[in-house]
C-alpha cells in the first residue's frame, strides 16, 4: 500500500518521463516536418534526362561529411524501391504521449490543475468532458473546413481557424484555470496536426505506393491534399510550441485578456514562419520578419497589465517585515516550502521557497508580479488569498523600494 508522499513522488517521476518523451518525440517530428518542407521548397529544376524520368526537382547537400543528392518525383518512379522510409510515428508518438500527459496532469489531477473554483463550480467529471469535448469539437470544425471549399482559399482558411481557435481561449477561460485553458487550445492544435498526418498524408503515400504497385498512374488530388496539410502543420508548429512553453510565463496565461495574447501571438509566429518557407523558394522578404517583430513588441506594450489590487489599504499601516512574511509563509509556503504541505506538489516549484524572510526578500519582484500583478500565484488560488491581502503585499513590496 503506497501511502500519499509516496504515491505523489511517483506521480512526478511519471510526469517527468511523458514530458521528456513527449518533447523528445516532438523535436523528431518538428525536424522532419521543417527539413521536409525546406526541401520540398528548395527543389531546383533538373537537367531533361531527370525530367524524362518523371523527376520533378532536386537538390544537392552536404552534411556530415559527405555530399547528397535528393530527388522528388513528380507523383512516383516507375517501380517501387527495395527499401522506403516512412514518417509517421514521430507524429502519432508526439500525440500519444501529449494525450498522456494532458490525462495523468489535467484530468486525473483535475481538481488541483483544471477547475478553478472562483471561475465555475465544476465537478471532476463535467471539467474533464469540457475539457475533451472541446479538443473533439475543435478537431471535427476543422476537419469540415479541411473538406469544404474554404481550403482552397489558403488565407481567408488560416485566419478563420485563427479566429476559432482564439475563441476558443476564450471560451475555456471563463471555466477553466488560464494554464489549462491555453493547454487545451495547444492539446487542439496538436491533434488536428496529427490528424492530418494520419487522415491526410498517410492515405495520400499509400496510395502512391498502391498505385506503383499496381503500375497505373496515381491520382495527384490526394497527393495535392497530402501537400496542403503538410503545409497547416508547419504553419501551426510555432503556435503550439508557445503554447508548449507558456507554462513558464503568466504574463500572457495570467493576463485578463489572455485568450487575446494567445491568438495575436499565434498570428505572430505564424507570420514569422512565412518567412522562412518563402525563403526557401529563394524569396527574401526580410520585412516580414521585422514586422513579426515589430508587432511582438506591441503586444508587449499593450498586453502590460495595471496591477489588479481592488482592495483600498490606503488607510491601514504598512505590514511590518515580519507581518508580511507571515503572510506570504501563510499563503505560499504550502508548495514554495523545503517541506510542502501541498497535496500535489512534494517539491517546491522550480526550487523557490519561502521559508525564511531572507528567501523572501529576495524574490520580491516575482512575489509581486505573480501575487500582486497577475494574480497567477497562489495557482488556482488555493490558499484563498484575498484582494485585501495581495493589496497589503504591494504596499508592502513598495516601501521596501
Amino acid at each position: 500500500m503506497f501511502d500519499a508522499q509516496l504515491t505523489a513522488y511517483l506521480t512526478d517521476w511519471l510526469h517527468l518521463l511523458l514530458r521528456f518523451l513527449h518533447v523528445v518525440t516532438a523535436i523528431a517530428w518538428i525536424g522532419a516536418s521543417f527539413y521536409f518542407v525546406w526541401l520540398d521548397n528548395s527543389l531546383e529544376e533538373p537537367p531533361q534526362w531527370k525530367k524524362d524520368k518523371g523527376i520533378k526537382g532536386d537538390l544537392w547537400s552536404i552534411h556530415g561529411g559527405g555530399f547528397y543528392e535528393i530527388a522528388k518525383y513528380k507523383l512516383a518512379p516507375e517501380t517501387m524501391p527495395k527499401h522506403l522510409h516512412w514518417f509517421k510515428w514521430e507524429a502519432y508518438s508526439t500525440w500519444i504521449t501529449g494525450a498522456l500527459l494532458l490525462t495523468l496532469l489535467y484530468y486525473v489531477g483535475a481538481s488541483s490543475y483544471l477547475i478553478d473554483p472562483t471561475k465555475a463550480d465544476l465537478s471532476n467529471a463535467q471539467a474533464i468532458a469540457i475539457g475533451a469535448g472541446s479538443i473533439l469539437v475543435g478537431w471535427l470544425i476543422y476537419e469540415v473546413a479541411c473538406r469544404s471549399p474554404l481550403v482552397e482559399h489558403g488565407l481567408v482558411f488560416g485566419l478563420v481557424m485563427l479566429v476559432l481557435i482564439t475563441a476558443m481561449a476564450w471560451g475555456l477561460s471563463q471555466v477553466f484555470g488560464d494554464r489549462a485553458a491555453y493547454i487545451h487550445v495547444g492539446a487542439l492544435i496538436g491533434t488536428c496536426m496529427a490528424g492530418n498526418v494520419m487522415l491526410g498524408i498517410m492515405p495520400a503515400q499509400r496510395g502512391l505506393v498502391d498505385a506503383v504497385k499496381r503500375g497505373i498512374a496515381p491520382d495527384p488530388k490526394p497527393a495535392l491534399m497530402a501537400k496542403l496539410r503538410s503545409t497547416h502543420n508547419n504553419y501551426a508548429t510555432l503556435p503550439v510550441l508557445f503554447i508548449m512553453l507558456s507554462n513558464h510565463y503568466p504574463m500572457t496565461y495570467g493576463h485578463s485578456y489572455g485568450w487575446a495574447i494567445l491568438g495575436a501571438l499565434a498570428l505572430i509566429g505564424a507570420w514569422a514562419r512565412h518567412f522562412f518557407n518563402l525563403r526557401h523558394q529563394g524569396i527574401v522578404k526580410p520585412w516580414i520578419l521585422i514586422s513579426a517583430f515589430a508587432a511582438f513588441c506591441v503586444l508587449i506594450v499593450i498586453a502590460r497589465p495595471a496591477p489588479r489590487v481592488q482592495a483600498d489599504v490606503s488607510s491601514q499601516p504598512v505590514l511590518s517585515d515580519a507581518q508580511a512574511a507571515a503572510l506570504v509563509q501563510t499563503r505560499c509556503s504550502a508548495c514554495h516550502s523545503a517541506s510542502p504541505s501541498d497535496d500535489v506538489f512534494t517539491a517546491a516549484p522550480s526550487g523557490v521557497m519561502f521559508d525564511t524572510p531572507e528567501q523572501i526578500l529576495r524574490l520580491i519582484d516575482r512575489i509581486e508580479a505573480r501575487a500582486v500583478m497577475t494574480h497567477d500565484m497562489p495557482f488556482l488560488n488555493k490558499t484563498g488569498m484575498t484582494d485585501e491581502e495581495r493589496a497589503q503585499l504591494g504596499a508592502w513590496i513598495a516601501a521596501k523600494r
